[in-house]
């Protein structure tokens, strides 16, 4: 028999539970007072971008700056570059909006607007003078308790698409982000007195800085040892789409995330491009053939795999319909995210996720509630092109929008 589905192609059974969870998740939300808030303090790095939003054009109506049809999807914008093989092509690219960026930041803004006291050290200075933050960066220190620049952040052209986005990275500036360049700007001692404080430290961005590995042994020889207050802290890391990255540098990088776990739980969030490659890397089958199975089957599983080869607390799995996990008391979830065709932002999504699921572990939400809300702070995200605060969030929750269809 085929199962019953809602109209947006969810089956029934499971936009229950979709349900469910949205509403609990939001009574947790709703629930957490702003002295516990207070308490909720993270330490975010270390990378830096300054993003261009851009459209690509695929027919002018005139040459007034917005008067034009854009590539609305990833392979019509493929199909024309595959064209100018062996001839050329003129393609006009066009900036609808200069903003910051980089994993750190976006993730640091999602958690700073959900009232978290956030500490972020990273790629945030200006040319001039690499003890002030770039003024770009404004709105998102007025979100954070404290911002420390290291250098100047790297720059990336985001070709936005309506099926996704292609990322253009110079990131030549953030290799400047480095164990010690970290140690010389804000002093060892001060470092472990910040996270001797927290509940959450965030490393992201593995991908194209450089200096993450070193700062990962950095933390755990100069600075998890020496920490005497004993609360509960977590460690997230996002790798930032290692495609890339060889497999060699993939197992090196899980070697020292499992490192990490010996010194607090570790929640390793991956995209569905990411999750199988690293699945294939370790040696595990994360995904299979079957072509009959949902993602909602697939994915937690995938997380559970991953989890457990690495010993990891936790492996969350987003992707742009949803997201799942799977986490060490046995728990995993997959949970439905609000979709939408028309987003009036997508870069920044993932990082967007990242810090509501962020927030709602160190919240002690469970893993289902935790991707409701994590889903839900990245679906507000797309809509508003803004970082939703907590009553945005738990409104967005109450009345999840159904997700629309490919």
């Amino acid at each position: 028999m085929n199962p019953v589905h809602s109209p947006a192609g969810v089956p029934a059974d499971e936009t229950v539970t979709r349900t469910s969870l949205a509403q609990r998740a939001a009574d947790a939300l709703e629930s957490i007072c702003p002295e516990t808030t207070l308490t909720l303090r993270s330490l975010v790095g270390f990378d830096g971008f300054v993003d261009s939003i851009i459209h690509v054009v695929d027919q002018r109506h005139s040459m007034k700056q917005d008067d034009y049809k854009r590539i609305r999807t990833i392979p019509e914008f493929a199909a024309r570059c595959g064209a100018a093989a062996n001839r050329s092509a003129n393609i006009e690219l066009v900036v609808t909006d200069t903003r910051y960026g980089g994993n750190g930041p976006l993730l640091s803004s999602a958690m700073g607007a959900l009232g978290a006291p956030v500490t972020f050290v990273g790629a945030v200075s200006t040319e001039d003078d690499w003890n002030k933050v770039d003024p770009i960066y404004q709105p998102f220190v007025d979100k954070c308790d404290s911002v420390i620049p290291l250098c100047p952040p790297g720059r990336t052209d985001a070709l936005e698409f309506e099926d996704g986005k292609i990322m253009l990275g110079k990131p030549e500036s953030v290799q400047r982000v480095t164990w010690d360049r970290i140690k010389e700007v804000v002093g060892l001692e001060k470092l472990i007195e910040t996270i001797n404080e927290v509940r959450l430290i965030s490393v992201v961005n593995w991908t194209l800085v450089g200096g993450v590995e070193g700062i990962w042994e950095g933390l755990c020889s100069d600075v998890f040892p020496k920490l005497t207050n004993d609360r509960e802290r977590r460690i997230f890391i996002d790798l930032s789409d290692p495609a890339k990255r060889t497999d060699e540098d993939i197992v090196r990088a899980m070697d020292k995330i499992s490192a990490l776990q010996q010194f607090m739980p570790v929640t390793l969030g991956l995209n569905l491009a990411e999750s199988g490659r690293v699945g294939r890397v370790i040696g595990v089958e994360a995904f299979d053939d079957d072509h009959n199975r949902t993602l909602s089957e697939m994915v937690p599983e995938a997380a559970e795999l991953i989890r457990a080869k690495l010993e990891l607390d936790c492996v969350v799995i987003h992707q742009h319909t949803g997201a799942g996990g799977a986490n060490a008391a046995g728990e995993s979830h997959w949970f439905t995210g609000p979709y939408t065709r028309r987003p009036r932002i997508s870069t920044g999504a993932g990082d967007h996720f990242g810090g509501g699921f962020s927030f709602a572990q160190i919240a002690g939400l469970g893993l289902g509630e935790a991707l409701a809300a994590a889903c839900g702070v990245a679906g507000a995200y797309v809509r508003d092109a803004a970082s939703p605060d907590r009553k945005r969030l738990i409104e967005f929750l109450r009345d999840l929008p159904v997700p629309e269809m490919h």
